[in-house]
C-alpha cells in the first residue's frame, strides 16, 4: 500500500477544517495489543493523553487505546490515517502480529454520531481505492471502554528494550516518524 494514494484517496475527507472547539475530543481504537498503540499516539502531535484499556461489550472485549486529542492540532481524520497506515494493519481479522484472538481485532468504537459517519465514510474509501492487498477487516462497534493498570500503561516507554516491544513496536514509531513528520512528536 503507498502511502502518497492513501492521501489521494483520503483527501476529500481529510480536507474537513481544524475546530476551534472543542479544546478536547476523544477517539477510541482497537488495533493489536494495546502497547503499541498506546506508543505510537504517544508520539502524534496534538495528542494530550492515550489510555490503555480494553473496550466494547463485556462479552467480547478488545485491547483498545483512548485517545485525547485537540481538534485544532490534528483532526480525527487524520487520527485514522495514522491508525490505518503505521498502527496496525487493518486487513488483519483477529489478530495482529503474534496476537491472536478476537481480543486483537481491529475495530473504531466511535464516541459520537459524528465520528461513526466519518468511520464508516473513511473505511469504505479505503475499501473501495483497493489499496491493501486484503479488503478491511476493521469493525465498527460500540461499547465501554476500561482503562487497564498502572502496570500495564505506557509499557513500551518504560520497558524499551523488552523483545516483544522491539520486533513490534518500534517499528510503527519508525514508521510514524517517517510517514508523517508534521505529526511526528519525539
Amino acid at each position: 500500500m503507498k502511502l502518497a494514494k492513501l492521501l489521494v484517496v483520503t483527501a476529500a475527507l481529510l480536507a474537513v477544517p481544524a475546530q476551534s472547539a472543542p479544546k478536547g475530543e476523544t477517539a477510541v481504537l482497537s488495533g493489536g495489543c494495546y502497547w503499541g498503540m498506546q506508543e505510537v499516539f504517544d508520539h502524534v502531535k496534538g495528542v494530550t493523553n492515550v489510555v490503555a484499556g480494553f473496550a466494547g461489550p463485556a462479552s467480547a472485549r478488545a485491547e483498545a487505546v483512548t485517545i485525547n486529542f485537540d481538534p485544532s492540532q490534528i483532526s480525527y481524520a487524520q487520527l485514522l490515517q495514522i491508525y490505518f497506515t503505521v498502527a496496525h494493519d487493518p486487513t488483519q481479522v483477529d489478530r495482529q502480529g503474534p496476537d491472536v484472538g478476537h481480543s486483537y481485532r481491529s475495530a473504531i468504537f466511535p464516541q459520537s454520531a459524528d465520528q461513526e459517519r466519518f468511520a464508516r465514510a473513511f473505511i469504505a474509501r479505503l475499501d473501495n481505492a483497493h489499496l491493501f492487498k486484503a479488503p478491511i477487516a476493521t469493525t465498527i462497534e460500540r461499547g465501554t471502554f476500561e482503562a487497564v493498570g498502572p502496570d500495564q500503561q505506557h509499557f513500551a516507554k518504560k520497558h524499551p528494550t523488552y523483545s516483544y516491544i522491539v520486533v513490534n513496536d518500534v517499528p510503527k514509531v519508525a514508521a510514524l516518524r517517517k510517514r508523517f513528520p508534521a505529526f511526528y512528536k519525539a
